[in-house]
């Protein structure tokens, strides 16, 4: 699937939809922690993953641009630093020039306001004015792989942000984890509509039938039984 159209299918759909999705087409959820965050309220990316590990300088970024298409997210890994900034506005600018529909960074930014008006959806876990003051020995794979809290990710992954956080699944799984979302927020929107014209949630789940199964079948679990009846509330 390419990126272009895993944004325009997440469009209508949250982070939480699409880990509810993987939970339910057995795919790992892979969530960043929790405190990588979006720039701005509201931030939302959906696209193929551009790996890029960061090593002090910006050039980088300059050439996983050159490697990028159309719809990519830039993810750059800072090893989840927070004594330096390793993105500020002008990456962020060239960012958009490439073709790009968003950076999600394992590690700080700086120049916050010029980065909301330029209007990129950038991820971060916070920000700095110092950039670096390092400059590292460059790895052979520092255009394949990033590293974001216990993921490795690479151009085989789609990542996915939003006001909850940000996941990442397989870019080869993602037409049909978007299809499970859609149907998971379906049901989800059926199931708001139905409590507010008075309709329980408990009955809508039928949560006396999975008390009374339980009691004859102690290993059952809700799950199972949301399935069964066709709830959406976990998975």
């Amino acid at each position: 699937m390419d990126a272009p159209d895993i944004a325009e299918r997440f469009t209508n759909l949250t982070t939480a939809h699409v880990a509810d999705a993987c939970l339910r087409a057995g795919v790992s959820v892979r969530c960043a922690p929790a405190a990588l965050r979006a720039t701005a309220p509201g931030g939302r990316v959906a696209g193929r993953v551009c790996p890029v590990r960061h090593v002090g300088s910006v050039d980088v970024f300059l050439e996983a641009f050159e490697q990028a298409a159309a719809g990519d997210v830039l993810v750059a890994d800072n090893g989840g630093r927070t004594d330096e900034a390793c993105v500020g506005d002008l990456v962020v600018l060239e960012a958009r020039g490439a073709g790009l529909t968003g950076i999600v960074i394992w590690g700080l930014h700086r120049d916050t306001a010029d980065i909301r008006a330029i209007g990129l959806p950038v991820f971060s876990l916070g920000s700095l004015p110092t950039g670096p003051l390092r400059l590292d020995e460059r790895p052979a794979d520092v255009l394949e792989t990033a590293t974001v809290g216990d993921w490795r990710l690479t151009r085989e992954d789609a990542v996915f942000g939003d006001d909850d956080g940000v996941l990442f699944a397989p870019a080869d799984r993602a037409g049909e984890l978007l299809s499970l979302a859609e149907s998971i927020r379906d049901t989800e929107r059926r199931q708001a509509e139905r409590i507010g014209g008075g309709e329980s949630l408990r009955a809508q789940v039928r949560f006396d039938t999975y008390l009374a199964r339980r009691r004859e079948q102690p290993a059952l679990t809700f799950r199972e039984h949301l399935r069964a009846v066709g709830g959406a509330i976990e998975e």
